[in-house]
Order: C-alpha cells, then structure tokens, then sequence
C-alpha cells in the first residue's frame, strides 16, 4: 500500500504542479475545471446514483455549470460559498439527526454542486484577481499559501491528535477527529501565517489580518472534510473512489480545499487584497 502511495504520488505531483503553477489562466481554468468535473463524478456515487450513465451525466452537467459562470462576478458565487459552509456545520454537529432532510438522492446531488462550484470559482479568483499582500504582488504565491494553509492545519493537527486527542470533535461523523487537533492545526496555521507575513514584508496590520483570514481557512478546512466524511457515512463507503490507487478519490484529497478556497478568496477579496482580473 505504501509503495502505491508513494508511485502514485510521484506521478501526480508534477501534473499538479504544472497544471496550477505554469498554465495560463484559461488553461488553468479548463485543467481546475477537470479536476472539479472528476471530483462531480465522485460525488454523485456519495450522492447516491448507482449507474455510472448517471454519475457521468452529473459529472458533465457539472462542467456546463463551470462554463456557464465563466463571466458570472465571483464575489457572489463566494458569498454563497460562505452562507452554504454555515449550513453544512449545522448539518455536520447534528448529524446523524436531520438526514431525513438531506438524505434524499436530488438534496445530496445539490450538495455537490454548492461545494465542488464554489471551490472552482474562487480558486480561478485567486488565479486571474490583482493580488497586492506587503510586498508581494504575484497571484500564484496567494494560490500556494491557502494549499499551505491546509497542509500546515492537517500536519497541525495530525500531531496534535496524537499527542493529546482524547475529546472527540464529531464521533459520529469522524472518529478519528479531536478537538485537540482543531486546536494543534490552528497554531501551526497562526505561526505559518505570522511567518509568511514577515517574509512579505507585512505591516502589522496586514499581518494581524492575515493571521485572523489564515485561522478562519484553517477552521472551515476542517468542516470540508467533516461533510465528505458525513456523505461517505451515510452512504456506507469508505472512499470517494478508486481513481488515486493508495489515495482513495480526488475528493479524499480535496475535501478540506473544497471549503477552504472559496472562504479564503471571499475575505481576502474583502480585505482589498484581491480584486478582480481577466481572463
């Protein structure tokens, strides 16, 4: 299993790191939107459709969406983002309460397109805006540091967990979550951020900001992979798919970004950080 994890990873990496860092923004656009279109496909096997002709048809009607908000102002799909991830905790601390409202087949496909839409939106933002933080002005680092983001708060709290996870965060959700990892992912993320704000030349303002927009990524990345993990529950299925052999499923590896991106973009885009570009 180790070895397929790691083949796997080799192979992908580059792909990744090419597709994000040196395509340019419609490129970027269409190979995001792939991704999010693979990810569609995942989720309509947790939504709940059984025959692959409708999972694949999910997964297109998806794409169309993507397309058809190519020139649709970002900053309102983001704030939707925002109002769907404050339902999904009520959805999540309540669980396995209030499934009768969101367990049907059409409700969960829904849900889909509220998480994997918003991720693509914000992400291209954050791909095509101004970006202006203490002395850095490329885009593409700000597009690096909310995956940071998530990377530091999972290390964070992975060690965290170990250490000192006793009190479960939600048991019946995720078994292996703790508040003492909330707790370790969003100290590590504090310190990442004060430590990318010195290295940008921040002023203590900004830095304060940063800090404060890097711990509310941090906090809604962990929701990102509270919901999947509730979807999976409630469908009986231990991964998203088999498409990353040793990884599960694109959206095993991209839940928490799923809640983090668009979250991320909204405040920094608020904050006057980011304003919008073109394609």
């Amino acid at each position: 299993m180790l070895k397929t994890r790691i083949i796997t990873a080799l192979i992908l990496a580059p792909i990744a790191i090419g597709g994000i860092f040196f395509l340019p923004p419609l490129g970027f656009a269409i190979f995001t939107g792939a991704v999010i279109t693979l990810g569609a496909w995942e989720w309509a096997n947790m939504a709940g459709f059984r025959h692959q002709s409708g999972r694949i048809l999910y997964a297109l009607i998806t794409a169309v969406i993507l397309y058809g908000l190519l020139n649709v102002p970002a900053v309102t799909v983001l704030w939707l983002a925002l109002a769907w991830w404050c339902v999904c905790l009520w959805l999540v601390r309540s669980y396995p309460a209030g499934t009768a409202r969101w367990g049907s087949l059409p409700v969960r496909a829904v849900m889909g397109l509220l998480v994997l839409v918003p991720a693509w939106v914000g992400l291209n933002h954050l791909r095509t805006g101004s970006f202006q933080f203490g002395q850095v002005g490329n885009n593409l680092w700000v597009i690096l540091y909310v995956l940071c983001v998530v990377w530091v708060a999972d290390i964070g709290a992975y060690f965290a967990g170990r250490a000192f996870g006793k009190a479960k965060l939600a048991p019946r959700v995720s078994p292996g979550k703790s508040w003492a990892g909330v707790w370790g992912g969003l100290a590590a993320v504090g310190a990442f951020a004060v430590l990318v704000s010195q290295l940008a030349s921040a002023s203590p303002r900004e830095t304060v900001l940063l800090v404060i927009a890097s711990l509310v990524t941090g906090l809604v990345s962990v929701l990102g992979d509270l919901l999947e993990s509730m979807l999976k529950r409630f469908r009986g299925i231990k991964d998203s798919s088999q498409l990353l052999p040793g990884h599960g499923g694109i959206m095993d590896r991209i839940d928490s970004l799923t809640a983090a991106i668009p979250v991320f973009a909204l405040i920094i885009t608020q904050l006057g950080w980011l304003t919008a570009g073109h394609w």
